[in-house]
């Protein structure tokens, strides 16, 4: 097939019985399972689909027919009136055609479609005569009136529907089904004067003038607003384009031997292997689709047309075991007789997603690879959180970007304080902030799950919500909050610090009071294909986890490891020991080398014990503990806490300001913390080596299995990691360490990834810090970027995706690929890992095992999905290299 500028006359158009389901890049997903629905021998209405090429070629031409496809059109027209019998727009009697649209990727309702076109005041006639049912013709033209003035002349809706209920009121009746000849009659006659009223032009009488205007119409809709913004939620390509079906018409609206209807061959809430859908009688497709009538129930198919009934379960069947997968089916009764007008993979739910594949495969009718490859990592993540009920609450107050899935329902509170004091209350409790800092963490833990006005899905408050499994959203533009008077508004809408309010991080969503929340329930598919998943990757699975309880949790969901225990958060900022936090600000304030010794002296018993507990979660699994990072100014008070302290103490608040003050940076993430702190004071990273060691020979002594991995941050230069390989060294010697242990370095900026090779000459292994290293190498401010110009280069596509989400192959990715060649020149039995946020999303995943590093890490509730994963990715290489091999 040659494209528009070829040489050759490009083929536009093809036949349903010329097609088949490998083609749905050119025939789209709805031409392909016509064609290939016909092909094997169901009953489908004759039809031909124009390519998807044709609306690309349509787009760059400025919408306009490329040359050569209307001939093509009215060339398969010509094929279709002679199989039919009929013609279109024929008085005597019409041949009948929808126009529908259909990508490769399904977009459900995002595109346009047009039925019954080829009728006018004069075929109607026809169409009334040849089925001897006037009401049924006119029912015809009024529903093809009013959707082609919708869809193709651009005309609302509601102007129409307003007269349908008029009608309706002026025959007393409820339904448009009750309605007679001369009622519908009235509403032709109303509807082509109002669209003269709204168009200034009659409606178009002309068979052919309509289908060509409802061809382009069909196309322009791939560019529509809601079209646009479902593939950037989906992440669909712009280019692909949709194609455009017609086809013979099959009418469910014949009367009550005639219906329309869904239906799906397994349960698409649940998955469990039962036949469901929903029917009308008398009724077209879009009855269905729009909700006009209530549909019923498909079992109730089986009482009223069993011989239908029988044979549209042996066709879904049919369909299921060809697809292999769950299908979703279109489906008319004309007259007694079943046609299928559409199927398709059909949308499940995440939690069904994963029965549905674990059942396929243990029903023999996929693999467990293939049953691997059908569950999204999205689908395992959504379906254990819990979520509200009803997709569309009511009540919604407000909506932000999802940043970690789960719902809650609890009071308002603005501070962490109030958060503190009301859990202690015994209340649940929502915290609402500007934005949340590591001050915030306390708070952050006694709330049931926090909603921020600014931030991106890496920001602060998503990091840390993923890091404790509760539920969060950011980016609530629309919320303004008044810390000052404890209250928030959002589209003119106050509440109130203690006011009841419910929100979904999974969907964005808040809503005010309490929303009915459903709970996770796993099943055991689910742990089944976890376990296949395990039996598949090569890629180990860490966690990143703090404390005792995070690492007893993350061992539970799979993981084989700690690839990141983030010590300053034992320092006072995970909410559960704010008494540390006074001993680590006294030891911020030492003036001497002295005073400083005497309170991280205080402090080494608290990392200590810690890490004790953490060793024994963790028991014959690696544990890497990263040395202080943060700089040092985080962990004073805020400038509103000294302010309260001058009221009581103002000597302790000159002395805390002055500190700051000499703390201070323009650019603290590029500043001194880090490395850089251990070398300025050893005493601080000296104390946690000793904690680590003396933990680990407890544990040992306790015949566990220890394994720490020590891991020194921001080292970008050989001289700084080599003076810390002899103070742990030293450390080691002094302690009479028997626990054998790793030295290694977090990479996490450019230029340590350039000197991989010294490095690693002291390094036993690598962790990629991609966090910071994205921010490095891109020179982008991670939360500044996300709320700022970030969005507005993914909304116009300057990037495909978000650095901080996905890990930036071709930058980021090519310094990681150089450290991990350059290391393994040093140091060939080098360990390789990656511990930022990329370690739990899946194509960054894949991304570490083509380059075959030993392990990603991830957040606890994270595990699951970076198994799955991992599995996924191991397959897909598999397959790359057979396909490879073969060729």
């Amino acid at each position: 097939m040659t494209s528009v500028t070829g040489s050759t006359a490009a083929i536009w158009v093809q036949s349903f019985a010329a097609g088949n389901a490998n083609q749905r890049t050119l025939l789209g997903g709805k031409g392909a399972n016509l064609a290939e629905m016909m092909r094997i021998g169901l009953p489908v209405p004759p039809g031909f689909t124009i390519t998807t090429l044709a609306c690309n070629a349509y787009a760059q031409a400025g919408r306009q027919l490329p040359a050569g496809l209307w001939a093509q059109v009215l060339a398969n027209l010509d094929v279709l009136q002679a199989q039919m019998g009929k013609r279109l727009g024929d008085p005597a009697d019409p041949l009948l055609v929808s126009v529908r649209s259909g990508a490769a990727v399904s977009m459900p309702g995002m595109m346009d479609t047009v039925l019954n076109l080829g009728l006018n005041r004069r075929s109607v006639e026809g169409l009334a005569l040849q089925t001897a049912n006037d009401r049924f013709a006119w029912d015809c033209l009024r529903r093809f009136v009013q959707m082609f003035s919708n869809v193709v002349l651009g005309i609302s809706g509601h102007g129409f529907e307003l007269m349908l209920a008029a009608a309706r009121s002026k025959a007393q009746v409820e339904t448009d089904a009750e309605l007679d000849v001369a009622a519908l009659r009235r509403l032709v006659d109303n509807y082509e004067a109002y669209v003269l009223q709204q168009s200034g032009v009659p409606f178009p009488q002309d068979p052919l003038a309509q289908l060509q205007a409802a061809v382009q119409a069909v196309f322009d809709s791939w560019g529509n607003p809601r079209a646009q913004i479902y593939r950037q939620l989906y992440a669909i390509a712009d280019d692909l384009g949709t194609a455009v079906n017609i086809q013979a018409m099959v009418f469910g609206n014949m009367g009550n031997d005639s219906a329309t209807g869904v239906a799906f061959t397994r349960d698409p809430n649940t998955g469990e292997p039962v036949f469901q859908g929903e029917y009308l009688l008398n009724a077209q497709g879009e009855d269905v689709v729009a909700g006009v009538r209530t549909p019923q129930n498909i079992q109730l198919l089986k009482l009223q047309m069993p011989r239908i009934y029988s044979e549209l379960c042996e066709t879904s069947l049919k369909l299921e075991l060809h697809y292999l997968d769950m299908q979703d089916i279109e489906f008319t009764i004309e007259r007694g007789k079943l046609f299928m007008l559409q199927c398709r993979s059909g949308k499940r739910t995440p939690a069904a997603a994963l029965v549905v594949a674990v059942d396929m495969a243990n029903e023999g009718k996929i693999s467990r690879e293939q049953a691997l490859l059908r569950v999204s990592c999205d689908d395992l993540q959504n379906g254990m959180h819990s979520r509200f009920r009803d997709a569309n609450p009511p009540l919604v107050f407000t909506r932000g970007r999802p940043a970690s899935p789960g719902a809650a329902t609890g009071m308002v509170v603005f501070t962490s304080e109030k958060a503190v004091q009301m859990r202690k209350d015994g209340h649940d409790v929502i915290l609402l902030r500007p934005e949340t800092t590591p001050n915030d963490l306390e708070g952050m833990h006694a709330a049931v799950g926090f909603v921020t006005r600014t931030g991106g899905t890496t920001c602060h408050a998503a990091i840390v919500a993923r890091g404790m499994g509760k539920p969060c959203i950011v980016g609530c533009d629309a919320l303004e909050i008044d810390l000052d008077g404890r209250s928030a508004t959002s589209g003119g809408v106050k509440i109130s610090e203690g006011d009841l309010i419910s929100f979904d991080g999974g969907e964005g969503i808040v809503v005010l009071g309490r929303a009915e929340i459903s709970a996770a329930q796993p099943s055991p598919q689910r742990f089944e294909l976890l376990k296949w998943a395990d039996d598949v990757r090569q890629l180990r699975v860490r966690a990143n986890a703090d404390t005792p309880i995070d690492a007893a949790t993350a061992r539970s969901l799979g993981a084989e490891g700690i690839g990141l225990c983030r010590t300053e958060h034992m320092f006072g900022q995970g909410g559960h020991h704010p008494e540390r936090l006074a001993v680590v600000q006294r030891m911020i304030l030492a003036e001497t080398t002295h005073e400083r010794s005497v309170e991280l002296a205080n402090l080494k018993p608290m990392q200590r014990d810690d890490f004790i507990g953490i060793f024994q979660a963790m028991a014959d699994l690696p544990v890497t503990i990263r040395l202080l990072d943060p700089p040092l100014h985080e962990f004073l008070p805020t400038d509103t806490d000294i302010d309260a302290l001058q009221v009581t103490d103002p000597t302790a608040a000159q002395r805390i300001r002055i500190k700051k003050a000499a703390l201070h940076e323009i650019n603290p993430m590029l500043g001194f913390r880090g490395v850089r702190l251990g070398i300025v004071y050893p005493e601080i990273y000296r104390m946690q080596v000793e904690a680590i060691f003396e933990a680990a020979g407890q544990v040992a002594a306790q015949g566990l299995v220890v394994k720490p991995e020590i891991m020194i941050p921001l080292a970008a230069d050989f001289a700084e990691l080599a003076l810390m390989r002899d103070m742990v060294v030293a450390v080691a010697a002094e302690q009479r360490v028997a626990v054998p242990y790793l030295l290694g370095t977090m990479i996490e900026v450019p230029r340590a990834a350039l000197v991989a090779e010294e490095l690693a000459s002291v390094a036993e292994f690598f962790s990629f810090g991609t966090n910071d290293l994205t921010q490095t190498t891109w020179g982008f401010s991670r939360d500044d970027a996300e709320v700022g110009f970030l969005s507005h280069y993914l909304k116009n596509r300057v990037l495909a995706d978000n650095p901080f989400v996905t890990l930036d192959r071709r930058g980021v990715g090519a310094l990681i690929q150089m450290a991990v060649d350059d290391g393994r020149r040093a140091r060939p039995a080098i360990k390789l890992g990656i511990c930022g946020e990329h370690g739990g999303e899946p194509n960054s995943i894949r991304f570490c095992a083509e380059i075959g590093l030993h392990y990603v890490s991830c957040s606890p509730l994270r595990v699951p999905v970076a198994r799955l994963a991992a599995a996924q990715a191991a397959l897909l290489i598999k397959g790359q290299a057979a396909n490879a091999s073969s060729v």
